[in-house]
């Protein structure tokens, strides 16, 4: 599965990187159909802490799957991304075996 990252207006770090290409990698584990993921971190301007937006778009044969996430830190927002992703892969699963 091939995984492009584009963070806005910030350069993402090595090691946020790699947490983002673990987590998402796993998901092929689970379906083997993924052709790549598009993830696309940013900040929000809210005064709050919980300003980093983390959107994953998987794109599986016959269909796209999207998560989006606001959380304090970009790898919470990632791994929240990567379990409502998993989550949706295993009903996307169960609807392609019944065709």
């Amino acid at each position: 599965m091939k995984i492009n990252i584009q963070s806005v207006h910030f350069d993402a770090d090595k090691k946020l990187l790699d947490f983002i290409e673990n987590k998402l990698g796993k998901l092929s584990s689970h379906y083997d159909s993924i052709i790549e993921s598009e993830v696309t971190l940013r900040l929000d301007k809210a005064t709050n802490n919980e300003n980093k937006i983390a959107e994953v778009r998987l794109n599986v044969r016959g269909n796209d799957l999207f998560a989006k996430k606001q959380c304090k830190t970009f790898e919470e927002a990632t791994d929240l991304c990567a379990e409502a992703l998993k989550t949706q892969l295993e009903k996307h699963k169960e609807k392609t075996r019944q065709l």
